[in-house]
């Protein structure tokens, strides 16, 4: 009896201690580790899928009114939009997913206190970031649209443009590290919040400056990236102040923190990998639009306009991204990695899912889109072409970005820069040779839609065939060090 009760008490004792041991985490964080995975996916997706397509109405409006000041004005805003777009999926996507990243890590491993510091280093970061691109792209931006096509007075237009938004860049980076910041925490509603309530101000406000309209003044092309400049600019105030406020799971402060490089590299070992997945992907962007500007100012068009259809679907899987990130980041942490993986395919369904039905729609009805924004014939065919080629390919690549997303919160990227440099080499040399051999603008089209396959499927296959744990990282213990973060 005696040796009973002791081992009773001992056996009482360990489990008190282990109860203590563990993490207390606040109800968002639990819910991402204890909650249905679908429908908290998708109930953390509603909010970001509406920011997005709110921060990319913004774009399409912006265009809508440019296409009204005429073809080489449409012509000089395709040729920035791929860099434009480069640092807002970066600053948004790449180094953003790595900030969310991190701090989901760090939450989920009940490590609150570099959570909170996280805040001042990723806008640190933003600051670097933000200055390097208005140096790059001021300095470079005619030599740039040059080589992508660009001439008369389509070039002119593209410098106007990029003149000014790259002037403003440090505003684009600290909006979307802000705004990762609260997504790191499962908190999607926030800048859901914030973004539409300056997108309702922002729609009405880019054609009066592009046209002059009431009191503004007529600033032609530069007036929209004014707009969205003072949109950016008063959306990271209002993201700042909410980061400061006792609402907030992780709180933005300076009082007591100390700079240290392993909270950098916390955020920089997934964003700088990411960052390069993004840039590969706006460099196959660029050379696309390159070998399409052989066939002229209309083909750059319709190729440009054609391809924003496209560019919407990374916002739409971003919607899924940013849950996707902080859920797998967040249960990694916690060393929950078989629900990270089924975190990861089951989002995957859902963002190929809808990407394919958007393609297939685009790839029946492509005048549906295309005369949104202008009627020139030779615009229209070229654009046609793409979406024809193209769109049945959205489905894998909706998969294989979705994936990529995942395996940021996962913090393995090899795979998706693998995936997404054989993106890059199927583009640039199939369309070249399709170019050089049949002069079609078809087939080089058809090359960009093989690019695409294969980013979906390469990303499929490594995860699963082990590429973040091996193939029975399930069923193996996490090895974990001071802190509750799993190793690397």
């Amino acid at each position: 009896m005696t040796l009973t009760g002791t081992t009773t008490a001992g056996q009482t004792a360990a489990a008190l201690a282990a109860a203590a041991e563990k993490p207390r985490y606040d109800a968002r964080t639990a819910a991402l580790i204890h909650g249905p995975i679908a429908s908290t996916l998708i109930r953390l997706a509603a909010p970001n899928m509406l920011v997005m397509l709110a921060q990319t109405s913004v774009g399409l409006v912006e265009t809508y009114f440019v296409g009204k000041l005429g073809t080489a004005a449409l012509a000089g805003v395709a040729l920035v939009f791929p860099v434009v777009m480069l640092m807002q999926m970066m600053s948004a996507g790449a180094m953003g997913g790595g900030i969310s990243s991190a701090v989901a890590r760090a939450l989920g491993g009940g490590r609150r206190a570099d959570a909170n510091a996280l805040a001042l280093h990723a806008l640190i970061i933003a600051l670097v970031f933000g200055l390097a691109f208005t140096v790059a792209l001021l300095a470079g931006g005619h030599w740039l649209y040059g080589a992508m096509g660009g001439s008369g007075a389509a070039l002119d237009a593209a410098l106007t443009y990029s003149g000014v938004i790259f002037a403003g860049a440090i505003l684009v980076w600290l909006f979307n590290s802000l705004a990762n910041l609260i997504r790191g925490t499962g908190n999607m509603a926030t800048p859901a919040i914030v973004t539409c309530a300056g997108v309702l101000v922002l729609i009405p406000l880019s054609p009066c400056l592009i046209f002059g309209l009431g009191p503004f003044p007529r600033l032609g092309v530069a007036g929209g990236a004014v707009a969205v400049l003072s949109y950016y600019a008063v959306g990271s105030v209002v993201l700042a102040a909410y980061l400061r406020s006792a609402r907030s799971v992780v709180r933005l402060t300076v009082a007591g923190i100390r700079i240290r490089w392993t909270l950098f590299r916390d955020i920089l070992r997934v964003g700088l990998v990411a960052a390069l997945i993004t840039v590969q992907t706006n460099l196959t962007i660029a050379i696309a639009t390159g070998i399409v500007g052989a066939f002229g100012a209309a083909a750059i068009a319709g190729y440009g306009t054609g391809s924003r259809l496209e560019y919407l679907l990374i916002p739409l899987v971003f919607g899924l991204g940013g849950p996707l990130v902080a859920m797998v980041g967040t249960n990694i942490g916690a060393g929950r990695r078989d629900r990270a993986l089924r975190v990861a395919w089951i989002g995957a369904a859902i963002a190929a899912g809808l990407c394919e039905i958007i393609g297939l729609c685009a790839a029946a009805f492509p005048r549906a889109w295309l005369s949104l924004f202008d009627s020139d014939p030779a615009m229209i065919d070229a654009g046609s072409r793409y979406l024809h080629a193209v769109g049945p390919a959205y489905g894998l690549f909706g998969l294989g970005m979705a994936l990529y997303f995942a395996s940021q919160g996962a913090g393995r990227l090899l795979w998706p820069l693998l995936a997404n440099f054989t993106r890059l080499i199927i583009a640039a040399c199939g369309g070249f040779l399709a170019l050089r051999i049949t002069g079609n603008l078809s087939f080089v089209f058809a090359a960009l839609a093989a690019a695409l396959a294969a980013f979906g499927l390469i990303n499929a296959a490594a995860v699963a065939g082990g590429a973040w744990f091996g193939r029975n990282g399930t069923r193996a213990q996490p090895i974990t060090r001071r802190g509750g973060e799993p190793s690397r």
